[in-house]
């Protein structure tokens, strides 16, 4: 069959996964693999899964975007705001320097930040960023391969 001439071809369809929840990393995952590959659970599996693979030394630091209580004075609402964090290691001590802490909170060695990390991640809706340098990410020692 063919089209006469101007017409267009008919257009393939488009995957398109529209904003649930708090979710759209895993929206634009599935959405530029153009199938829904990603579910919420998987994507907790995997963020848990590296955790104990990270080559914490390689690392400068971490970022993660966490759930926040949001609060007027002493009244705490039933609404969840999302607040960034970040971790750092100086001096062999990992420290918690959330803004919103009066001081750094130390979280002590490498099983430490583990820990806090794992804690994060249990409360869902997390989303852990590594600041590596350059050589480090394009060499990908971030993990370990053992």
């Amino acid at each position: 069959m063919s089209q006469g001439p101007g017409a267009q071809p008919s257009p393939l369809p488009v995957y398109h996964e529209r904003q649930r929840l708090e979710l759209c990393a895993i929206h634009a995952l599935n959405n530029v693999l153009q199938q829904q590959l990603f579910s919420q659970e998987a994507a907790d599996e995997i963020c848990k899964r590296p955790l104990s693979q990270l080559a914490l030394p390689q690392v400068l630091g971490l970022i993660l975007n966490l759930p926040s209580p949001v609060s007027l004075g002493l009244l705490s609402l039933p609404l969840r705001r999302r607040h960034w964090v970040a971790l750092r290691q100086v001096d062999g001590v990992y420290y918690n320097l959330d803004s919103k802490l009066r001081a750094p909170e130390a979280l002590g060695d490498e099983d430490g930040v583990r820990s806090f990390l794992a804690a994060a991640l249990a409360q869902g809706l997390c989303e852990v960023l590594l600041v590596v340098t350059r050589d480090v990410e394009e060499t990908g020692c971030w993990l370990r391969t053992d």
